[in-house]
């Protein structure tokens, strides 16, 4: 361009157009901040929200964790048997010590009763066998006299009085767990009869007890005097 073309006056018409030209080049501009802004924000938005799930991400990794601490922790306390154990309370370690003392006392004392118990009843039926063993020889006496008794005086007042007596006392030792202890016809048995003699019998055969010398008897399930007998041969 030439100085004569420099130094020109711009026409009205030249200058309409620059500013079309200058306000479409503004527009053009904003345009794009608007676009650059837009981009802007939304990739800041993308980063919020990829922050935000990464957080939650954490804390759920974070609670995974704790729980599987915890159950480790526990298995691990399950399969160790040397683990630390809770501490107990004193007072209740006292009263459970203090209760065991008293159950035992309780157990010991009843043992102590119950065997009191039986060696009382014990001596009481020793009591009672020796007692009952010395009036033995008065049965034997009262058999002996009234088999001493004559045919003829059987029926008399006197040897009537005696069998009643002796009836009455026989039914009294019964009542008290006094009984006879059969001999005569029985297998000779060592616990209850007391062999003094062998004898021959056609009756009875050999081992069986053939005749009775002396009564015996009896207490409950205890001897108190055994039978004197002859045995067969």
């Amino acid at each position: 361009m030439s100085n004569a073309d420099k130094n020109k006056p711009v026409s009205e018409q030249d200058k309409e157009v620059l500013e079309n030209i200058m306000e479409e080049l503004e527009a053009e501009a904003k345009e794009k901040a608007e676009a650059t802004d837009k981009k802007a924000d939304e990739a800041a938005d993308s980063a919020a929200e990829t922050e935000t799930v990464a957080e939650e991400t954490s804390e759920d990794t974070a609670e995974d964790k704790t729980s599987e601490d915890n159950a480790e922790g526990k298995e691990h306390k399950k399969k160790n048997p040397f683990a630390k154990k809770d501490k107990k309370d004193p007072l209740k370690e006292k009263v459970d010590e203090l209760n065991d003392r008293v159950m035992r006392q309780m157990a010991e004392f009843d043992n102590f009763r119950k065997r009191t118990d039986k060696e009382k009843a014990q001596m009481f039926e020793q009591g009672q066998s020796n007692v009952l063993e010395k009036l033995l020889p008065v049965i034997d006496n009262f058999e002996r006299g009234l088999a001493a008794v004559p045919e003829n005086e059987k029926d008399g007042a006197f040897a009537e009085g005696m069998n009643k007596i002796y009836k009455q006392l026989v039914t009294e030792l019964e009542n008290l767990g006094v009984t006879p202890i059969e001999a005569v016809g029985k297998e000779f048995d060592p616990n209850l009869h007391n062999a003094v003699m062998q004898v021959e019998s056609g009756e009875y055969e050999s081992g069986i007890v053939a005749q009775e010398l002396q009564k015996g008897y009896k207490f409950h399930d205890t001897v108190l005097r055994h039978s004197m007998v002859a045995v067969a041969q």
